[in-house]
């Protein structure tokens, strides 16, 4: 791993080891599904809706007690009980904060699951394990964080199964942008200068050996929810004195129109991406 690589891996983990961060998302943005919800109404809650993205991708898999799932880039590990309690999977949550590791092990606890979930401090760039250990691999807007994205999905082909399941999701430009610039404040808020894309998922997957399963678009979904985010963020301001600052969550409600106004301008892409270990 470079030193530039390594650099946007411990920014990313000091951004979520942070009170504010853990504050803001276990507040506003749910606490246990941290990631880009479906709305089917106005008056779908964001833990709700965040929720639905978990069961409709869960819906696209065939599912076992005898199924072994690595989520990377886990969060606080909502996925992985909905897939231990649902489906009854072994799930290995792999993630680089210890806060939200944490966090993950006592609502695991809580809901009595130890058994059926491993919480593992890491990287998916380096993901520590031996090679074809799971039937499938689940991520959910996490791979936007790495700045060597080609080798997360060479780890991810290194630790499936032949056979196994790529499913995630992930925050991406448009495959057509023609002036990366246009995203500059999306880039400066990740710390890179790119979002990957459908077609980077797409050609990279298939040159490592894996076949388009389903491939389902829903930019709207992506611009609803960090809508649906800013403004809750803004009608709750007070409840979050003393626990979230100022100038995380002024930070917060900027970065968020950034990605509205992206999705508006038709220059970024989000759905949900199914691919088979050939």
């Amino acid at each position: 791993m470079s030193n530039a690589d390594a650099s946007v891996e411990a920014i990313a983990e000091a951004y979520y080891d942070s009170a504010d961060a853990d504050n803001f998302y276990t507040h506003i943005w749910g606490g246990e599904d941290i990631h880009i919800g479906i709305y089917e109404s106005a008056q779908d809650t964001i833990r709700d809706a965040s929720r639905r993205t978990v069961s409709r991708m869960a819906g696209l898999l065939n599912l076992s007690p005898d199924t072994a799932v690595l989520d990377i880039g886990s969060g606080y590990g909502g996925a992985a009980r909905y897939l231990a309690s649902t489906h009854g999977c072994k799930v290995t949550c792999l993630n680089l904060s210890r806060v939200e590791n944490a966090k993950n092990l006592s609502m695991t606890a809580d809901q009595g699951l130890t058994d059926n979930i491993e919480v593992v401090h890491g990287s998916f760039e380096e993901i520590p394990t031996e090679d074809g250990q799971f039937d499938v691999v689940w991520s959910q807007d996490a791979i936007l964080h790495s700045g060597h994205r080609s080798q997360v999905l060479r780890e991810v082909a290194r630790v499936l199964k032949p056979g196994g399941s790529f499913l995630f999701t992930d925050p991406m430009q448009a495959d057509d942008i023609t002036d990366p610039s246009a995203l500059a404040p999306i880039y400066a808020r990740i710390h890179l200068d790119s979002l990957a894309s459908i077609a980077f998922y797409r050609l990279t997957l298939s040159e490592l050996g894996f076949s388009e399963v389903t491939v389902a678009p829903m930019i709207d979904q992506l611009r609803t929810h960090y809508d649906r985010v800013r403004e809750e963020l803004l009608a709750r301001r007070g409840e979050l004195a003393g626990k979230v600052s100022d100038d995380y969550i002024d930070r917060m409600v900027t970065g968020l129109g950034h990605w509205v106004d992206g999705a508006d301008r038709g220059l970024l892409a989000w759905g949900i991406m199914h691919f088979q270990k050939n």
